[in-house]
């Protein structure tokens, strides 16, 4: 645990990272919390799983644009109002619910919410970022927090369940709205650690569109692959308890997917790597795809349990890897718009994932729905394999 206790020791780190996590956690909460208060009030999935995903969406899409706002004019100037208006339209569409108005009047609160909730983990990083100089405190700090990103998603499905089913049903969505708007004012009071709006980029162009970098759209397709994975094994983990008859389970299975990545994620920032990313890269994406060709075999909660654990471990890994490829292949100037980009894909993953699992569960069986967990892990490894090269040449030419 030396190395994590290391990065507390500078100025201000732990402050930021603790507030960061606050601002964050409800995040885990919001996707449950939506199905549980919306299902419960209009007594129907489909409508919750229709404001669901636009929430979804609109924040994958927001987050990258405004991160691109957050490196031009700064985290605070940007990021507060954007939270505050986040926290007011997830109000508003709390209200809506309670009072049973109307289904669409839910959908421009769910939107607005979504779009303007920016990605704080990103904020974070990018925090770490500008406070260490040294590439194996860095590692280190993108470990840490991967693992607390995969703590909040122990934590947060569960806690938004039992408020909306022992409290009321919004209940679970007010949570997130507290920590958000808390975590906030906490987060962007902190100046001294907040990244200077432009610094310097060497010779790294700064200008342009993100994406046309070398090497950020195959970091940035797997990463939607990686997603998708995780999308249809939240749906069908549900189906596969559901059909067992324990469907309460499902909760458990899932929070113990999480606990596996944490301790993974742990385990891998608390090591030296002296191998390039781009290879560690591969090989944990190849283990987590190894892992999941498994789960259709699968026949009891206790058995997936197991096995979730066991992929957990190179779940953390794998986005570690990612979140470092990207922080190599972008400029300083624009590295929050890049780390953005990883999770705007991965929730474009998640929402994709998810709706074609449940199609295929629907119209076939949960096993279906296993399948494509699988493929969507065969076809990130076969991707990743095939743009290797392309990465590693991108990542040599940033080397400082």
């Amino acid at each position: 645990m030396r190395p994590y206790l290391d990065l507390f020791k500078v100025p201000g780190a732990a402050a930021f990272c603790a507030a960061g996590l606050l601002t964050r956690s409800g995040g885990a909460m919001m996707g449950i919390g939506l199905v549980m208060m919306v299902s419960a009030q209009y007594k129907s999935y489909g409508t919750a799983g229709a404001v669901t995903a636009a929430n979804s969406i609109a924040w994958a899409l927001g987050a990258a644009m405004i991160s691109n706002l957050v490196d031009r004019y700064g985290q605070r100037r940007v990021m507060l109002p954007g939270a505050l208006i986040s926290a007011s339209s997830l109000a508003v569409l709390v209200v809506l619910g309670t009072l049973k108005a109307p289904v669409w009047t839910l959908f421009p609160a769910a939107v607005i919410s979504g779009v303007t909730a920016g990605a704080p983990g990103a904020l974070v990083r990018s925090r770490w970022n500008y406070v260490l100089r040294d590439a194996r405190k860095l590692h280190t700090a993108f470990s840490l927090e991967s693992t607390l990103d995969e703590l909040t998603f122990v934590v947060g499905p569960v806690a938004a369940t039992l408020l909306a089913t022992q409290v009321a049903p919004a209940a679970g969505l007010v949570a997130p709205i507290v920590l958000l708007v808390s975590g906030s004012f906490w987060f962007y009071s902190l100046r001294a650690t907040e990244p200077p709006v432009n610094r310097g980029g060497g010779e790294r162009r700064t200008e342009g569109w993100l994406l046309a970098m070398p090497g950020v759209v195959p970091i940035a397709i797997v990463t939607v692959m990686v997603g998708w994975l995780f999308g249809a094994i939240d749906v069908t983990v549900v189906a596969a308890t559901e059909v067992w008859g324990n469907k309460t389970h499902a909760g458990l299975i899932l929070a113990a997917l999480s606990l596996g990545s944490a301790f993974g994620g742990l385990g891998y920032g608390s090591r030296h790597w002296v191998s390039p990313t781009v290879r560690r890269w591969v090989i944990f994406l190849t283990a987590l795809t190894a892992t999941t060709v498994m789960l259709p075999l699968a026949s009891g909660a206790t058995v997936l349990a197991i096995g979730g654990f066991a992929a957990g471990f190179t779940v953390a890994p794998t986005l570690i890897n990612l979140n470092t490829l990207m922080q190599s292949l972008v400029p300083d100037a624009r590295l929050t718009e890049g780390l953005a980009w990883v999770s705007c894909s991965l929730g474009v993953g998640v929402s994709l994932g998810s709706t074609l699992a449940g199609q295929l569960i629907d119209r076939v069986s949960y096993v279906a729905g296993f399948v494509s967990v699988a493929g969507a892990g065969v076809l990130a490894t076969v991707f990743a394999l095939l743009s290797m090269r392309v990465v590693a040449r991108a990542e040599r030419r940033y080397a400082v």
